[in-house]
């Protein structure tokens, strides 16, 4: 079976002033046919050099890279993997909690 991964944008911080975005809330969920699990986090952005792509025409697809590549595909994949350990642990738990007299 396979795992999709979507990365999403929950909410963006930014400077009024000029648009700035300088915090990203970011989620990423892994579905496959049955189980699901995810995660959420923040990330600072640097204010980047040169021109500002004005906050109105920024696109989910646009800042998701942005948070991609602040992460480097090493990290990228260290997430995902985690959230497959997740999907994998609840196909075939390797841990269990109860009374063995409890029936």
């Amino acid at each position: 079976m396979s795992t999709t991964f979507t990365w999403n944008i929950a909410q963006l911080e930014r400077e009024t002033t000029d648009g700035y975005v300088f915090t990203v809330h970011y989620t990423v969920n892994a579905q496959d046919d049955t189980y699901s699990a995810g995660a959420y986090g923040s990330l600072g952005l640097e204010r980047p050099e040169g021109d500002l792509i004005p906050f109105a025409d920024l696109t989910e697809e646009i800042v998701v890279g942005w948070v991609k590549d602040k992460f480097g595909a090493e990290k990228v994949t260290e997430i995902e993997a985690a959230l497959q350990a997740q999907l994998d642990e609840q196909r075939a738990p390797t841990k269990a909690a109860g009374l063995p007299w409890a029936g």
